[in-house]
């Protein structure tokens, strides 16, 4: 870049031209939410049928399409603002350097020289003449002018070199941040086309991670966000966050903003929406290229040429399961943003998302906003559960078990919010095998804890208080809640959660529900017929319990309530006495409960 351009330069059009993008940004989202959580609620509640579906199909196409458009546009934004700050830096230090130069009675020239005038000890009767340095910013270079201006008879020559030098350098500090941010911006844009495709989210993501790395110096230039912060650091930076500040990391780091307990649910959840979308483009674009490759699926061995099947094949047909097991949990997401209002559902909130985090992927998804509802349940499913199967079964689904449990808990207390949350961000065992063991809960209990610590410290800032919150563990769920009691204990509190309820639980770690912290009055059980009966009690003869006891036992302490679950798997079956009795804890309404 050339000294009359940087000289010239007006930093604040592309920081006008960032508040544009940003403004889109802010507009797509808003357009999107409205299609969301209003227009397609509104639709519901008013027509059904095929053209009902049609309607709502292509609504949701156009959430998509203004998601996109604001997730680009933020990047956009981000891109020029760190352009404007590296160019900012630049301009400042030539400012300063001509300034300098000037107060001298020196003269800047055209091309970043600078001119002094005559001046020194007369030599035969005349005064040194003047000159013109030009700037170096080669170290052997200005080694040599040094040595040059000790000999110089003008004493204006050294300064005149060292004014033209700093001149020199921010001129190339302006160009490479030209050079740096050129290609970047001309490779943000999207196809000319009206359809938002795997490839297009893949895209974003690729301008993500290209601008993320070209802002560095920018990002610097905003508080860095506490390191293994906890949930109360990572709230109190967000606070002191400005706007513009908390859209560029939600930007250019969506994975790392929507993975910080204490931040806000809408902020989370607009971070991991973005994860999501480019995640699931990303895959599918991976799955669509390997479908086209499928290796021969036999091969011939021995000299009689017997048949089996290759090992590039098994390798191709492993990868090809797995991609297409992280899709499912993936639609399964989406398919529950899709029904909000369906059923008087609120607005899905995307808490955690990773579809390899954990081993079997990690999902933390809410029904309605847990910062300002006035009962939270956050609940944590047990054996076998992964990204793949976390929306499987419709009837008994993780994701299906939380929905019925808001609808049951909204109908006691019409008047007050509620949120239900799937909390799968640990390696559940696999099998029943894994699932005698502790190691599972252990290895996963603080990351629990730490999340409920998050949800009540988001809370806090929200509301200013701390609301009621029920933790509920399925099966080996409930045994990593006891270890995540054990870790709040160690740090001499108790566990983030007004009340504690289990079902089917295998055990907790502990003899007594006194020996987790647990006050007896706000600890409840419940179990179930057929299988549920083995769990229970083939964990207390493994060891999950303490002693043998299990939570199930009146030794345990607390409250045992009424079950009608046939099986292990139906506590949360429509309309049951289980479900009824979990809704009453989970809205603080503990004299609807029925004890056994």
């Amino acid at each position: 870049m050339d000294y009359s351009t940087l000289k010239n330069l007006k930093t604040a059009e592309f920081e006008d031209a960032a508040d544009g993008y940003r403004a889109a940004s802010h507009m797509a989202s808003s357009a999107k939410d409205a299609l969301e959580q209003r227009i397609n609620v509104k639709l519901r509640e008013s027509l059904s049928g095929e053209a009902a579906e049609a309607a709502l199909t292509e609504l949701r196409t156009l959430a998509k399409d203004f998601h996109y458009t604001q997730v680009e546009c933020g990047v956009v934004s981000t891109a020029l603002n760190a352009l404007a700050a590296d160019l900012q830096t630049a301009k400042k230090k030539l400012d300063a350097a001509v300034a300098d130069a000037e107060g001298e009675k020196f003269t800047v020239e055209k091309d970043g020289s600078v001119t002094y005038p005559a001046a020194g000890d007369e030599y035969r009767g005349k005064t040194p003449p003047g000159g013109t340095a030009n700037g170096v910013t080669d170290e052997t270079a200005k080694a040599l002018n040094r040595q040059a201006a000790n000999f110089d008879p003008n004493p204006h020559f050294a300064r005149a070199q060292a004014y033209a030098d700093r001149i020199t350098a921010a001129l190339e500090e302006a160009t490479t941040a030209d050079e740096k941010w050129a290609p970047k911006l001309r490779s943000l844009k999207a196809d000319d086309d009206l359809t938002v495709s795997a490839a297009d989210w893949v895209d974003a993501k690729k301008d993500t991670g290209g601008v993320s790395d070209a802002a560095e110096h920018y990002l610097d230039s905003i508080k860095e966000p506490p390191k293994h912060g906890a949930p109360q650091d990572n709230a109190e930076w967000w606070k002191h966050l400005s706007a513009d500040e908390r859209d560029a990391y939600i930007s250019l780091h969506p994975a790392s903003i929507g993975a910080m307990n204490g931040l806000p649910a809408d902020a989370r959840d607009e971070a991991n929406r973005t994860v999501l979308a480019e995640t699931r483009g990303q895959y599918e674009v991976r799955l669509a290229a390997l479908t086209k490759a499928e290796p021969p699926e036999f091969e011939s061995v021995g000299a009689r040429g017997d048949m089996k099947y290759s090992q590039k094949w098994l390798d191709w047909h492993h990868e090809k399961e797995r991609l297409e097991g992280k899709l499912k949990g993936m639609r399964a997401i989406q398919d529950r943003f899709d029904r909000t209002g369906q059923d008087g559902l609120p607005e899905a909130y995307l808490l955690g998302f990773d579809p390899d985090g954990e081993g079997d992927g990690r999902i933390i998804l809410a029904n309605g906003n847990p910062d300002t509802a006035d009962h939270t349940a956050i609940y944590v499913p047990g054996t076998n559960t992964k990204i793949e199967t976390i929306g499987e079964n419709a009837d008994h689904s993780d994701l299906g078990r939380t929905e019925r449990l808001w609808k049951q808990s909204h109908q006691i207390t019409p008047g007050e919010e509620i949120s239900t949350i799937t909390w799968l961000d640990y390696d559940a065992p696999n099998n029943l095998a894994q699932a005698t063991v502790d190691e599972y809960a252990h290895r996963g209990a603080l990351g629990l804890h730490q999340f409920l610590e998050g949800n009540r410290t988001a809370h806090q800032y929200s509301t200013g208080d701390a609301g009621h919150t029920t933790a509920i563990g399925h099966s080996y769920g409930s045994t990593l809640i006891g270890d995540a009691a054990k870790t709040a204990m160690q740090n001499q509190t108790t566990i983030p959660a007004g009340d504690v309820l289990v079902a089917g639980s295998p055990g907790m770690q502990a003899a007594r529900a006194t020996d987790l912290g647990i006050d007896p009055k706000h600890m409840w059980a419940m179990g179930g017929g057929l299988d549920d009966i083995a769990v229970r009690y083939g964990g207390s003869a493994v060891g999950l319990g303490g002693n043998g006891i299990i939570p199930t036992d009146r030794k345990f302490g607390g409250n045992i309530l009424e079950s009608d679950a046939g099986d292990h798997s139906a506590f949360w079956d429509k309309d049951s006495i289980s479900l009824q009795n979990q809704a009453a804890v989970v809205t603080g309404r503990y004299e609807r409960t029925t004890h056994e």
